[in-house]
């Protein structure tokens, strides 16, 4: 007679004690190793948290971090997306000083290989379900950005902006993000 063994599911009390020269996330239980970005993703990311960094420090906005920054949407979801944003009426996930306690108001994504099919589907079914307002997918080899929006627990595409084209977010009004700039190499 065959038996069944239990599938081990981590909490975030386990990811917590995860080895810290390699970097982790925590989706459905499961402890997934991230494997660093390449170059073009890091290059992609840097222009991206500029621009984005500027707006919001002259706006006064909120707060901008990059991975890795832990996200906990539960005891069992913890994420490091590569760029976040918490607006200052949502300080209040903040408080603990060690991460960020709920959804963000953007999560940005730098496409992967590694990565790139859990950030279309598994992240953004997360993301939508625990509130991301603006969830953001951004394709370096395409050179794209996929504007996602909150709309019933679901994050569905509402533009996708490609080079020679101007960003223009819901969520931060006032925002132009010319990707030519973000995409140059």
């Amino acid at each position: 007679m065959a038996t069944t063994q239990p599938v081990v599911k981590f909490t975030y009390e386990d990811y917590r004690t995860a080895p810290a020269d390699k970097r982790y996330e925590l989706l459905g239980g499961d402890l997934i190793m991230v494997p660093a970005p390449n170059l073009r993703h890091q290059e992609v990311q840097f222009r991206l948290s500029q621009e984005l960094g500027r707006f919001i420090l002259d706006h006064e906005l909120g707060k901008l971090f990059y991975a890795p920054c832990d996200v906990v949407l539960s005891d069992t979801d913890v994420v490091q997306p590569d760029l976040l944003f918490v607006s200052q009426g949502r300080e209040h996930l903040l408080s603990g000083g060690e991460n960020v306690r709920g959804a963000p108001d953007l999560v940005v994504e730098i496409l992967s290989p590694a990565t790139a099919d859990r950030d279309r589907g598994y992240k953004r079914e997360l993301y939508g379900k625990h509130g991301v307002t603006e969830y953001w997918l951004v394709d370096p080899i395409a050179e794209t950005v996929s504007l996602h929006r909150q709309h019933g627990g679901v994050l569905a595409v509402i533009h996708t902006f490609g080079r020679e084209q101007t960003l223009r977010s819901p969520l931060l009004a006032g925002l132009e993000l010319h990707l030519d700039d973000i995409f140059s190499s």
